[in-house]
């Protein structure tokens, strides 16, 4: 075997993501929002940005990854220069706090300018999940990787996600000593103020876990005329005495396991909704969990109170997206730099968000679909062609009987005809 064919693009796939990032105009606007001047390695941010993001479109999750771009004619389907994983390296070390909100508000806009575009939800309600989750790291040298409560050394970062699509809406790097709902109340303000920016004109509303379970925030919320389903600690005194004072005539069956069962109830507690749902085992394994287990949550939604828990439960849906990231950008953190790993994770959000963007707007996936990464990279991304020459026109060659082959022209084209937005 012979690795000798300058013309052959191992991840031909990338003329999707690059046509999508000509749309949103991402040269020019990270040109715009990112300036590094006076910085080592701050030099050209948008070449250097742009080959990050469109790397970890392709699955990078080390910086050498990115050295892939490099090869054969990738750098002529995505229509910027390539720049070298160590040229990569310097310039995310050259990144500091303040670097990482210009990059932020890089995000912001792109996102903005994608829902103007039609991926946007519109009128219609949108649901975000907030969650934080642990990167473990290894060594001591990682700034801000500290020993959380897991018992490891790790970062904490902390999400928002758009339910329905999967897209990452906000995120922060947090070191690892944090707790889980450290700095909850200025990132739902930063979330929610973000996305009735990018034009989310419908009712919005905000679902967590009991990690994040505070009147403050609750109040937070109200102020900000947002919705809300937040878990609770149901082995708390003062709400578990309200909850062993629900009648059992109130308890109604939900769907469960073959081996187990389920109830829902609720209530008021402290003049708000709370939902409650309790699970046990029945049959042969009876023994093993015999008493009732308690969950609960706080709610200003209507509905029945079977759907507002099957509403609360529908929650899990922020683990994929979690996965998907923790796949590629969040497998990995690269540098001992604090702030390297901020600008990284920012770019892996991007990345995250432009695979979905062509999924939706390249009508790969129907609205209110949750992509999963790895899909698109295996059916529309990790395609083998050849650039020729074909009677003066440039054109790649795929292989024969690709099975998503149609798909893929389908998507090609649809990207290719929508405007490019501006603002």
């Amino acid at each position: 075997m012979a690795f000798d064919d300058a013309n052959l693009v191992a991840n031909a796939g990338l003329l999707l993501v690059s046509t999508m990032s000509q749309s949103l105009g991402l040269e020019k606007l990270i040109e715009e929002k990112v300036s590094l001047t006076g910085r080592v390695g701050g030099a050209n941010p948008r070449r250097k940005l742009l080959t990050l993001i469109h790397a970890m479109t392709a699955g990078a999750n080390h910086i050498d990854h990115t050295d892939m771009l490099r090869s054969g004619s990738t750098e002529e389907v995505l229509g910027h220069v390539v720049m070298a994983p160590s040229t990569i390296g310097t310039f995310l070390r050259s990144f500091t706090f303040g670097h990482i909100r210009q990059l932020d508000s890089a995000v912001d806009t792109a996102l903005c300018r994608a829902w103007a575009m039609g991926a946007g939800p519109g009128d219609a309600q949108l649901v975000i999940d907030i969650d934080s989750t642990i990167c473990e790291v290894h060594g001591t040298k990682k700034q801000g990787a500290n020993f959380g409560y897991t018992k490891c050394r790790c970062y904490h970062p902390l999400l928002a996600v758009r339910a329905d699509t999967g897209e990452v809406l906000h995120v922060r790097l947090r070191q690892g000593s944090a707790n889980t709902a450290r700095g909850v109340g200025q990132f739902i303000s930063e979330t929610v103020a973000k996305v009735r920016r990018a034009g989310a004109k419908g009712e919005i509303v905000v679902r967590f876990d009991s990690g994040y379970w505070s009147w403050d925030t609750i109040a937070l919320l109200e102020k900000l005329n947002v919705r809300y389903s937040m878990a609770i600690r149901a082995g708390t005194k003062g709400i578990r005495e309200v909850i062993e004072a629900i009648d059992e005539y109130v308890w109604s069956e939900i769907p469960y396991t073959p081996d187990g069962c389920a109830q829902v109830a609720e209530t008021t507690y402290k003049s708000h909704r709370l939902v409650v749902r309790r699970t046990r085992l029945i049959g042969k394994q009876a023994e093993l969990w015999p008493s009732w287990r308690y969950f609960g949550f706080l709610t200003d939604l209507g509905g029945t109170t079977i759907e507002a828990d099957q509403f609360q439960r529908n929650r899990a849906v922020i683990e994929l997206s979690i996965r998907d990231l923790k796949d590629s950008a969040l497998e990995h953190l690269p540098s001992g730099n604090f702030s390297a790993n901020g600008a990284w994770l920012a770019s892996g959000v991007l990345a995250h968000n432009l695979l979905r963007w062509c999924a939706l707007l390249g009508q790969i996936t129907k609205p209110g679909t949750l992509t999963v990464s790895q899909t698109i990279r295996t059916k529309f991304i990790s395609i083998a062609a050849r650039l020729v020459n074909a009677s003066g026109r440039v054109v790649l060659r795929g292989p024969k009987r690709w099975p998503w082959a149609q798909q893929f022209l389908s998507a090609l084209s649809n990207l290719r005809t929508i405007q490019p937005a501006t603002g």
